[in-house]
This record gives structure tokens, sequence and C-alpha cells, in this order.
């Protein structure tokens, strides 16, 4: 599978949560027993890393959307602001641009005319605020 389509696997499930008071692991089993689906390895440690992370990932989105409140965001939205946060904070080896861009590619996919503006100005905050810590080598 390739990391695009493992990325819509993991905005998915990180979707259904915000439905949901299951845990990520709880929604893959439940997919699993629905259908045939496989969740990608790469997809799973996204939405597991999100779901495990999100004091910290949604204290940044707070501080970055600026003039809202994040109840007041799209589920769609909220849920790739999260994606992207976690692969932009943790996962060392994809760079950041690239996090952006795909959270930007499935925003405009799935969400409304303005999401995919919005995200992008909002990852654009974050790692300016994050600084050093999200440095590539």
């Amino acid at each position: 599978m390739k990391r695009r389509e493992a990325r819509e696997q993991a905005f998915v499930l990180i979707f259904e949560r915000s439905f949901s008071h299951d845990t990520t692991e709880q929604i893959i089993d439940a997919a699993g027993l629905c259908s045939d689906i496989i969740i990608d390895d790469f997809a799973r440690r996204i939405a597991v890393g999100a779901e495990q992370n999100e004091e910290a990932i949604e204290a940044l989105i707070e501080k970055n959307i600026r003039g809202w409140k994040m109840n007041r965001l799209s589920k769609v939205s909220l849920a790739l602001l999260k994606m992207a946060i976690y692969e932009i904070m943790f996962e060392k080896d994809i760079p950041v641009n690239v996090s952006i861009n795909e959270a930007i590619n499935i925003a405009k996919k799935y969400g409304g005319a303005d999401d995919a503006p919005y995200i992008n100005g909002v990852l654009g905050s974050v790692v300016k605020d994050l600084g050093d810590k999200v440095a590539r080598e």
C-alpha cells in the first residue's frame, strides 16, 4: 500500500474516533470483523500515535487556530490536523512539507472548499511554533 493510501486510512480512523468513545485499536478490530479491510501498519502507527499523544496535539491545535475554538472546526479538518501534527512531531523520517502536503491533498478529497487552505495555514503556524523540534536532518 502506498503511503498516501495509508494516510487516508489513518485519517479515516482518526475521523471515526471523533464519533465514538472507542479506542483506535477497537475501531480497527471492528473494521476487521465487518469487512475484509486490512489496516496498513503505517496507518495504524499514525492513528494510534495521534490518539496516544492527543493531549499535546490538541494543545498545539488550540494554540494555533487563532480566533477559533477547536469544537468549531470541521471533523475532517480536526482529524487531518491531528494526523499531520503527529507526523510532524514524531515521524522524524518524514519531511515536514510531505506531512503538510499530504494533509492538504486529503482535505481536498474529503473536506469542504475552505478546509485545505485552512489546514495549510494552521500547520504552517504549528511548524513555526515548534521551531527546532521539527528540524530534520
